[in-house]
Formats: C-alpha cells, structure tokens, sequence
C-alpha cells in the first residue's frame, strides 16, 4: 500500500482532467483546483524530512560545521561559507513554502472532504505538531522569524516576530494538539509515513518533542523548562527505538534517500570522514565507528583535517548503510530523548530515575539503533572516559559529548546541542571564513523583498551576524 500511495503522490499532485471546452481556456491544466488533504499531508512530510536528512551543499550543511564530515574538493562550506550558495534561501523556502505553509492547506482542505469531526480534528492536531517542529528548527537557526503573519497570501511583507514569544507558543499549541491527539482517531492512514496515521503514536511524539524544547530552552528560563519537561515526562515519551520517528524511503526514486540520491545516484564524491568525529570514536573504541563510516585505503580508519580537501580514496567515508536508498530519515529518537532526561535529572527535574542510568540509556539506544549490540554498548559505557561516573567535565560535558556523538548524521540537531551544551568545543578551520556560526543570516531573497523587516529582526537580535547568539544560546 505504501509503495502504491508514494507511486500516486506525483499523479495526484500534477495530474487534471482532460479540457472541456472553450471556456476553460484560462484553465492551467497541469495545476490541479483540488488536492486531496492526504496527499498534501504527505507531501509536507516528505519535504520536512527530506530538509533534515538532505546532505545537499545547498540545503543542509550542518554535518560538515559540526565536523562529522568533510569536503574532499569543494571546501567551502567546511569553512563556514554560508553565502556562494543559496544554502539559507534553501531551508527558508523549504520550511515556508513547502512544509508549512502544505500543512496548514492540510486543516483546511479536510473540512471539505466529509471526514468526521473526530478525525478532521486529529488530523489538524498532527499537522499542527509536524509544524511546532518546523517552527523549532527554523527559531533556532536564524532567530526572529515570521510568524503571526506567515502564511497569510494576503500579507507580502510580514513582519518578523520575537523568537521567544513564538517558542513559548509553540509550546501552547502542542499542549492543545496532545489533548486532542489523547482521545481522537486519525483517516489519514498509510498518507503518513511516520505512524500511519496513528494517534496514540504522536501524542508520543509531540510530548517528547515538548521535553525536548523544554530542554532547549533550560538554560534561558528554567522554571519554564523545568515546568514544560515534567509535564511532558509525565504525559508519557518514548521509552525505546520501537518510538523513533522514522521516514521510510523506498528503494527506487523518487522516494529514495536524499543521500542516496546526492551521493550515489549524482555519483558525487564529495565527502569523507572528518578527523574530529573520527578521533573521538577512536580514542574510545566505539563501537559505531564500523556503522558510521568505511574502512580507509588502508583497511583501518581515518578522517580529512577539516577545511581541507581532503583524497577521497584515501580516507574512511559515510557507511553503505547511511548511503543505502531506502535508508530511513528520522525526526525524533529515543536516543536522544534518554540525554534529555539524563539532563533534566542533573538540573533538579522530577523526571525519574537518576542521570547515569539515562545516559548510558541513551548511549545504548544509539549503539542498538545502528543495528550495534547490547554487549558492545556495556563494553564501551564501562570504559572510565566514557562511564558518567568516571568521565571526565561537567555533566553537560560529558553528556554533550556523548549526544554529539549519538547524533551523528543529524548534523542540524547536533549542530543545536552542541550550541547550547558548548561541547564539544569545535575548533575553527585555519582557513574559515568567519568564527564558529552561532546562527544563520537571514536569506537573501527576504533581504531583498522584506528588507525592512528583515532589518529591524536582525536589530532586536543583536546584529543580522552568525556570530549573534539566539535567545536559547545564553552561555
């Protein structure tokens, strides 16, 4: 059935009826006047994770600032390069356009199409919770956004709001999407990728994305986190990868793996391992080192020193498992989910459990997730430099460290984490072009069309810069 639905989604998107006559010459007939609601709900998720997997220079170049990888030719945006290519056009009008923008059309376009009023009000609670997480990643990247007046066709200069205020919105809307996601049923069925429509399962997800930005946002406000992260702990979140959020790709385009798609079907050669990432699993036997990444000309292991190029026959590169067409991409782990609530533990949050059964928790949920071992894990949480108890640093040290890790392949979450637990501390390339981006400049498109707005944004930040902090980053 899946296969069936991803094969219908272009016909669907594309496709109209024949002409009739005369009078629908001013008719586009490759735009059709009704798309189902399903079919845009899938369209939307697909974007969304296509954006988040995407290992494309001009879309998602955050595997390469967080220093997981590196450019063999072209070193540009290993260096911070965030301007030759239209890299913030490209996640802006993904985001916009394509994600958002598909799900509010999602709550409008159901109301049409004689669903009932428990499933038109679930599948408006799920759309809505597919866009707070849209919302997360676009706050914090670049900041002030727009929001109270996006997506409105009637407003062309919208203004940019205050990122705090519409995260603490956000965080109002997922309360109301839960309490309908609580009791309700979903028609959107085998549209969903994710959870198949399933209810119960973004319930899940949207409490566990709510502990997740409490967690963001501790250090900004934390009776505010502490408040958000125990209530969302206690409404329940994953507690193992059964939960993950994985998008299934299929094995023949167009519905492949973005990565996939750059790298093996482009016949790119244009990334290796990078000697940051690479040195860390080393030093401390890690057993996802063979799941990351090849074995080098050698038949051992090794990375390209970052912001060089760097032969990419000579060094390790991304395993045939990430590079694999129907690889999965995923919007939210159970890994990921445990060093949250290791934290949430270290600040004084009633979440249960103490913060060394999490963390190792969430090392093995990662280990297992790349299809590790149980005993491998145990092995390797047992070592002194990496067990919580004799690690050396602070707790948000030795837990950042450890979830930079864990977050490999999800560059743009890892490059968040890594922002707000400042570890691990990543050293400029020689040859960058600016300090470590802290945020990315506004597009350059909304520069020329919404230039005042844009202006008065980059003011109430601190400075249009990438070197500006964003109001989650406070330290």
């Amino acid at each position: 059935m899946k296969k069936i639905l991803y094969a219908m989604l272009p016909a669907l998107l594309f496709t109209t009826a024949c002409k009739k006559g005369i009078t629908d010459i001013n008719v586009n007939p490759k735009s059709p006047l009704i798309v189902p609601s399903a079919t845009v709900f899938t369209n939307a998720e697909r974007v969304l994770t296509n954006t988040v997997t995407s290992s494309s220079v001009n879309l998602n170049i955050f595997r390469l600032i967080e220093q997981q990888w590196q450019e063999t030719t072209y070193t540009d945006e290993s260096n911070y390069d965030i301007n030759t290519r239209t890299i913030r056009d490209g996640i802006w009008n993904a985001l916009y356009r394509d994600v958002l923008k598909n799900l509010e059309q999602v709550k409008t376009l159901g109301a049409s199409e004689g669903l009932s009023t428990t499933n038109l009000n679930t599948n408006k609670a799920i759309s809505d919770v597919l866009e707070v997480y849209t919302y997360y990643y676009l706050l914090t990247t670049f900041g002030n956004i727009p929001y109270t007046q996006a997506l409105n066709d009637n407003v062309l200069f919208p203004k940019y709001d205050d990122a705090k205020t519409v995260y603490y919105d956000l965080l109002t809307r997922l309360d109301a999407d839960v309490a309908i996601l609580n009791t309700g049923s979903s028609s959107l069925g085998p549209a969903d990728i994710i959870y198949r429509g399933d209810a119960a399962k973004w319930k899940l997800f949207a409490n566990t994305l709510k502990l997740k930005m409490g967690i963001t946002i501790s250090d900004l406000d934390n009776a505010k986190a502490k408040t958000v992260v125990e209530s969302a702990v206690a409404a329940g979140v994953f507690s193992s990868n059964s939960n993950n959020a994985y998008f299934q790709y299929l094995s023949a385009p167009p519905n492949t793996n973005p990565i996939w798609v750059d790298l093996v079907q482009s016949g790119r050669k244009d990334f290796v391992a990078c000697t940051t990432l690479m040195n860390q699993l080393k030093s401390t036997n890690d057993p996802r080192l063979p799941l990351y990444f090849t074995t080098d000309a050698s038949g051992g292991y090794s990375g390209g020193t970052p912001g060089k190029r760097s032969n990419y026959a000579t060094f390790s590169k991304p395993s045939t498992t990430i590079t694999a067409p129907d690889f999965p991409g995923i919007l939210l782990s159970y890994s990921e989910t445990e060093f949250n609530l290791a934290e949430a533990v270290e600040r004084g949050y009633n979440v249960g459990g103490d913060a060394a059964t999490h963390y190792n928790n969430a090392i093995t949920a990662s280990v297992l997730e790349w299809k590790g071992t149980t005993n491998s894990a145990e092995l390797y949480i047992a070592q002194p430099s990496v067990n919580y108890l004799t690690a050396s640093g602070t707790y948000k040290q030795k837990i950042g460290i450890q979830k930079w890790i864990a977050l490999y392949n999800r560059g743009w979450d890892a490059w968040i984490e890594q922002r707000r637990l400042d570890a691990p501390v990543l050293v400029a390339p020689a040859t960058a072009l600016s300090a470590f981006p802290v945020r990315f400049t506004y597009p350059v498109n909304e520069g020329n069309t919404n230039g005042a707005n844009v202006s008065a944004a980059g003011t109430a930040i601190g400075g249009d810069a990438v070197t500006t902090k964003l109001f989650f980053d406070k330290f």
